[in-house]
């Protein structure tokens, strides 16, 4: 919500852009400093967009969970296991929720983070490299825990070994940080939690949200196990694999007629879309009335990591563009391909169109 003087500066602006701040402080018979404060607010709120005091015309994404940065570790040939095996490593941007979050900005979409890294070397990069692709970092808490870090270790083909996740910063992000965000979160058009979070600041977050389209990306089977109490109808969407799906429901979802079973469980809590994650077979996309199997598109595997973290992103892309959950669903499995054949966790060259011209080719990416 505006407050009121906020809402007379959002009115201000509407009728002269290039409106300056000695002007508006005139206008409003206050001080240019507390312009300044207030014009500060309406950029976190994601009222104002940069320094032109450009006005936003459409609510945005916000992403609220993980931000890390991953370690991967590639085996040249077959990994054979306990005992060292010749590859390559990498480091870049991750974490889940920063990861959809860059997915959505390079879509071309206004999208807000908000999460914890420390503060250290890898923190001050990840935070430059996040907003440079366009996401807005300003809810970003700093804290003196070490930036949490994603260790993958890749076979020769792509497929992931295992993985170990260092999250303890963002476990750091409570309801002080999110209550800070209460407007930017109540504002939203789109909004996705991931499974890093705590009980305490899922069920905080989710009691601020009345009426914002939810989205639960479960992250992990154990994640998924520790917040399922808090996953109601609070939630529009929740976007498990089989066995996060399982760990949500206590169910057990071996075949497709027990996913659906334990689909509907979900939809008898109150959450309208469960997107299940099928792997290679590509995704079940489930309502209260019907449920769809979506093909997932022929692709190059380079490196899986992230995939599903861009197939999120896209799906949220095309949701806040006014597209069905159906059309969503089938955009988010072309960015999944597109991801998977690259190296990079986020394709730095993801845009919509070349999404779109993934869909419309018929070759394997």
């Amino acid at each position: 919500m505006l407050t009121e003087r906020e809402q007379q500066i959002v009115d201000l602006l509407r009728r002269d852009p290039l409106i300056g701040t000695d002007t508006l402080a005139a206008t409003l018979g206050t001080s240019r400093a507390s312009i300044n404060v207030h014009l500060s607010n309406l950029g976190k709120k994601g009222v104002i967009l940069g320094r032109a005091y450009v006005l936003a015309e459409r609510p945005g994404a916000v992403v609220i969970g993980g931000a890390n940065v991953d370690l991967k570790a590639r085996s040249k040939a077959r990994a054979t296991a306990k005992t060292s095996n010749p590859g390559h490593g990498s480091m870049e941007p991750g974490g889940v929720a920063r990861n959809i979050a860059e997915n959505i900005a390079r879509l071309g979409d206004r999208v807000h983070l908000i999460s914890v890294v420390g503060r250290d070397p890898m923190g001050d990069t990840l935070l430059d490299h996040t907003a440079a692709a366009g996401v807005r970092v300003e809810h970003v808490a700093r804290t003196d825990r070490a930036t949490g870090t994603y260790t993958a270790v890749l076979d020769a083909d792509g497929e992931l070994i295992v993985a170990i996740a260092d999250m303890d910063a963002t476990a750091e992000l409570g309801p002080e940080q999110l209550h800070n965000a209460r407007d930017l979160i109540a504002s939203a058009g789109v909004l996705v939690l991931d499974g890093n979070l705590r009980l305490d600041a899922l069920e905080y977050v989710l009691d601020l949200s009345n009426g914002v389209r939810t989205i639960f990306e479960p992250v992990s089977v154990p994640k998924a196990a520790g917040l399922k109490e808090a996953i109601d109808a609070r939630v529009h969407a929740v976007t498990p694999n089989r066995d996060e799906l399982a760990a949500l429901t206590d169910l057990p979802t071996r075949t497709d007629k027990q996913v659906i079973a334990a689909a509907q469980d979900l939809h008898d809590r109150g959450i309208e879309l469960v997107w299940i994650r099928l792997g290679e077979r590509g995704s079940l996309l489930s309502t209260p009335e019907r449920a769809i199997e979506l093909p997932a598109m022929p692709t190059t595997v380079e490196d899986v990591t992230g995939a599903g973290d861009s197939m999120l992103g896209a799906f949220c892309h095309v949701l806040l563009e006014g597209g069905s959950p159906e059309e969503a669903a089938r955009f988010g499995h072309a960015a999944a391909a597109l991801t998977i054949a690259s190296p990079h966790t986020v394709r730095p060259d993801l845009t919509q169109r070349l999404v779109l011209a993934a869909l419309e080719q018929e070759e394997p990416i």
